[in-house]
C-alpha cells in the first residue's frame, strides 16, 4: 500500500470532509494498488498499457482486452502472524454483447 495516492487517514478524512457519514463496521475500498514497475501493476489496463502492448497467455493466444468467452478467476488473501484471511474464487465469464435487434 505504499504506493496509494491517498493513505488510509487521508481517505477517511476526504471521505467525511464533506459530511458523508462514516460508521462503525463500514468498510473502505482502496481501488487498483499498483506499483511503478510492471511485476506488480493491479489491472490489466495497466499490464497492457491501454492496448498498446499484448499480454502472452499460457496457451499462446495474445489478449490487450477482454474478449467474449474469456473466464476469470480472481483470489486473493492475505496472511498474517498465525492467520490467513480472504476470499474464494470469484469467477466470471465475458457474454457476447446484445445487439439492438435482440432487445425488440
Amino acid at each position: 500500500m505504499k504506493h496509494l495516492y491517498y493513505s488510509v487517514p487521508q481517505t477517511i478524512a476526504h471521505h467525511t470532509v464533506t459530511g458523508c457519514n462514516l460508521n462503525t463496521g463500514d468498510l473502505l475500498g482502496s481501488g487498483t494498488i499498483s506499483s511503478p514497475d510492471k511485476s506488480g501493476y493491479g489491472s490489466l489496463i495497466e499490464l497492457c498499457w491501454g492496448g498498446k502492448e499484448t499480454i502472452n497467455l499460457p496457451s499462446g493466444e495474445e489478449r490487450k482486452f477482454l474478449v467474449d468467452g474469456d473466464e476469470i478467476n480472481l483470489t486473493g488473501e492475505c496472511k498474517g502472524n498465525g492467520f490467513t484471511i480472504g476470499f474464494g474464487d470469484c469467477r466470471g465469464k465475458v457474454l457476447p454483447s446484445l445487439d439492438d435487434s435482440n432487445y425488440f
